[in-house]
């Protein structure tokens, strides 16, 4: 879907993101927060809520916070409030969840990115530090429920933004954005199937001009793909719902990726259902702009700033340099490829073609490589040098992948692929080329091109493939020429 009109209608999306921080231990509580541990065993007395228990803070949380602001241009609040919110359910032992309300840690910022080659920007509202709720479990229980409270704790931050957002496209790739920023500045691990980056969209239409439609809330995707189905399916039911005449009503809902449909979960609650108070068992978070600073000047180079400077540095396309900077990891292999080979346009041309090729079908980082940086910048320099063709670029790179040789010069001996260079003997070659193919070469000089790349074809063919095509070209089309 485009930003288009849809039907007639507006879209309007806005987003909240829940980013699960990188600590050792929970937000109030020293439990672990690793994944994966069997059911309650990473819950502590506070984590149960047991009569007496105290929360206190996790700093570490809090400078996850601080590096978040930083990188979204927020402003971060010297003072903030936390407070109770409350609501009932199974797997919330206090009957409440320490959040953030009236006065959030960090306030305002920016998402840019682009939409087929367009720069948009989304206005965000707020970030707030929360704990998250512990999970129900309704599969193996004999027709019961379990609750398992490892999760609750867990430090959040929940992202939300203003209903900046107008169209499906628009909406993923904010999320693709927002997820490169938080796992590139090492606060979240990013891992959606985990759980650790989770995503709510709030979707309505309206007609251009009218108030803000009835939004719906659409919770938990943890997959960009099922976030794009999500959104499509429901800015579809929403049309349909008000061209048959129908209101549509506040709610939550779930999509099931099985069926392609979101479902009503239930109606959908506004803060004033949750009864905000400050929470009187923490004090107020107090951030000194010494302590900011601090974190500032250890802030990495984010990667808008990095693809500006990968265009402006080694005059790449911006496609090619946010493609580069997707991860840490890939903008450095880049470099160090661009660096050694000074080739900075074909460096980037293998790493997002013959490299990611590789990486995809391996499913493996580009930190698992099997072809390093330094080799890479090798092999573009023997293409450069002519000593070998891109046809034969190609043999040696599956060969250094494969694990058969680690020297791109001793690949090229073994395999004997070395360019032939010597004027002398292609021009022999090229003689006897004319000589066998009579027909090509009048249809050549009767204007057909196809002629001439059929003529080319031999003298590769006769070479052995070892003949520079270029230099091929150049003296074919002088012998025919003369």
């Amino acid at each position: 879907m485009s930003a288009k009109l849809i039907q007639g209608y507006e879209v309007v999306i806005g987003f909240e993101t829940h980013a699960q921080l990188n600590t050792q231990s929970k937000i109030f509580s020293r439990a672990p927060t690793a994944f994966g541990a069997a059911p309650n065993t990473q819950a502590c007395a506070v984590d149960l809520a047991l009569p007496g228990t105290l929360p206190v803070m996790n700093r570490e949380a809090v400078a996850c916070a601080i590096k978040l602001g930083l990188a979204l241009g927020s402003h971060i609040a010297p003072r903030s409030i936390f407070a109770r919110k409350n609501y009932f359910y199974p797997d919330l032992p206090k009957g409440y969840q320490i959040s953030q309300f009236e006065i959030p840690v960090v306030q305002g910022g920016e998402v840019s990115f682009f939409v087929d080659g367009e720069k948009k920007t989304v206005r965000l509202v707020r970030a707030h530090l929360e704990e998250d709720a512990g999970k129900s479990l309704h599969e193996d229980y004999h027709g019961q429920s379990g609750i398992d409270l490892n999760r609750a704790g867990t430090p959040l931050l929940e992202i939300v933004t203003e209903p900046d957002i107008r169209s499906t496209e628009e909406a993923v790739a904010y999320a693709k954005e927002l997820h490169k920023i938080v796992t590139w500045i090492g606060i979240c691990d990013g891992n959606m199937q985990e759980g650790s980056f989770r995503c709510d969209a709030n979707v309505s239409v309206r007609k251009p001009g009218q108030p803000l439609g009835t939004r719906r809330e659409i919770k938990n995707l943890n997959s960009f793909r099922f976030m794009q189905q999500a959104i499509d399916y429901e800015i579809r039911w929403q049309i349909e719902q008000l061209e048959d005449g129908h209101a549509i009503s506040q709610a939550t809902v779930l999509f099931d990726p099985d069926t392609g449909e979101t479902r009503a979960m239930r109606t959908k609650e506004d803060s004033a259902d949750y009864r905000y108070f400050p929470d009187p068992d923490l004090p107020p978070l107090v951030i000194s702009e010494q302590w900011i600073a601090d974190t500032r000047a250890q802030m990495p180079e984010l990667p808008r700033q990095m693809a500006e400077r990968f265009v402006a540095d080694y005059g790449l396309p911006e496609y090619d340099a946010t493609t580069l900077t997707q991860t840490p990891a890939m903008a450095a292999y880049f470099e160090e490829a661009a660096k050694a080979s000074g080739q900075p346009k074909l460096a980037s041309n293998w790493v997002m073609g013959e490299i990611s090729k590789r990486l995809n079908a391996e499913e493996i980082g580009i930190e698992a490589a099997k072809v390093s940086a330094a080799q890479l910048a090798r092999l573009i320099g023997r293409i450069q040098d002519g000593t070998i063709s891109n046809a034969a670029a190609r043999q040696v790179f599956d060969a250094l992948w494969n694990g058969e040789a680690s020297e791109v010069d001793a690949v090229i001996e073994a395999k004997g692929l070395k360019q032939m260079n010597d004027a002398g003997a292609l021009e022999k070659i090229i003689d006897e080329v004319i000589a066998a193919n009579p027909a090509n070469v009048e249809q050549y000089k009767a204007g057909k091109d196809k002629a001439f790349n059929a003529l080319v074809g031999q003298v590769m063919k006769a070479s052995k493939g070892k003949a520079n095509p270029q230099q091929v070209n150049e003296l074919l089309k002088n012998k025919l020429a003369g």
